[in-house]
């Protein structure tokens, strides 16, 4: 039977003829370009979707039950915590995510956001803003350093392999420490944590969300870490409290945090943390369509899965 497809992945020309290539027969639209600032869009709304099979890329999850007989998602993201959610799909929907796009993307950000914390970079862009001509200090390396990393699949290698790259020990958690990952140097399990933070230099957490794991850095556990330890968190802003953050950063602990996750996004504009100058804070963008090598990678993924899709074959990256 014919199935409608809604791709709204950013594809480039020469990649919609691969995907028009791969649904065959059955009817396929898309819904923007590669374009910057998205040159071609039509409309995402309940008409467009309520009688799709198949829609591919971002959609509001709130849309998503107007789908009435949507039997596949793939999502743009790798975290489809959204998706999940009571009520979002309907028993029997296949969800699978972008796990395995973001990797370069996600490590430069979070590299670059620890590297601008240990030079003082963000305090200096501080400055500039007020026109002023200050020296503020010593400044740290990440050679010789021990860095831990909390998620260790491909944001978590290859933000190690950057690491090692400038001369830093990497040390990586995971539930399996039997399992090894590219650029990890010594990996341990999530039951030896508590310990690992109170002796590390840096801690990144790139930790999708998991329910046990919420508000994980609290006051004590921040306040656990090295006094000129670095605190960043390129996974999700649910493991950290970040009024406690702003607290500890107040009280002088921790040479800096690296934010580009926050609990409720956007974060309120009368959050305590943006006042903290130690605090160096993204709007949730270290991910997202901002790369052309993420976008890429993406299209990859979805057009793989398209394929194994309407052959009847397992799907990459599947969720549910």
């Amino acid at each position: 039977m014919k199935q409608k497809i809604v791709c709204m992945l950013r594809l480039t020309e020469a990649e919609k003829e691969e995907f028009r290539k791969a649904a065959g027969e059955n009817e396929i639209i898309f819904t923007k370009d590669s374009g910057i600032g998205y040159k071609n869009i039509i409309p995402l709304d309940e008409e467009l979707v309520k009688d799709a099979d198949v829609l591919m890329g971002y959609i509001d999850p709130g849309l998503v039950p107007k789908a009435k007989q949507l039997k596949w998602l793939q999502a743009q993201s790798s975290g489809v915590d959204n998706y999940l959610a009571p009520g979002v799909l309907k028993e029997g929907t296949i969800l699978t995510s972008a796990t395995g796009a973001y990797g370069m993307a996600v490590a430069e950000h979070m590299f670059g956001m620890m590297l601008a914390i240990m030079k003082n970079m963000h305090i200096y862009r501080d400055l500039q803003a007020e026109h002023k001509w200050d020296d503020v200090g010593p400044v740290l390396s990440p050679k010789g350093m021990d860095i831990l990393i909390m998620g260790t699949g491909d944001l978590g290698s290859q933000f190690a392999l950057y690491c090692k790259a400038f001369g830093a020990h990497t040390i990586g958690v995971r539930q399996d420490p039997s399992k090894a990952a590219p650029g990890i140097d010594e990996m341990h399990g999530m039951d030896e944590l508590d310990e690992l933070i109170k002796k590390v230099d840096v801690v990144c957490s790139l930790l999708p969300h998991i329910d046990s794991m919420v508000r994980y850095f609290d006051y004590d556990r921040l306040m656990s870490m090295k006094k000129e330890a670095i605190f960043l968190n390129g996974g999700r802003g649910s493991i950290c409290n970040n009024e406690d953050l702003a607290r500890v950063l107040s009280e002088g602990h921790l040479w800096g945090a690296g934010i580009d996750t926050t609990e409720s996004e956007p974060m309120p504009a009368d959050h305590v943390l943006w006042s903290e100058k130690k605090a160096f804070i993204t709007p949730h963008v270290a991910g997202g369509d901002h790369l052309d090598d993420t976008l890429r990678k993406v299209a990859a993924i979805g057009l793989s899965n398209l394929k194994a899709y309407l052959a009847g074959e397992p799907l990459r990256n599947r969720k549910a």
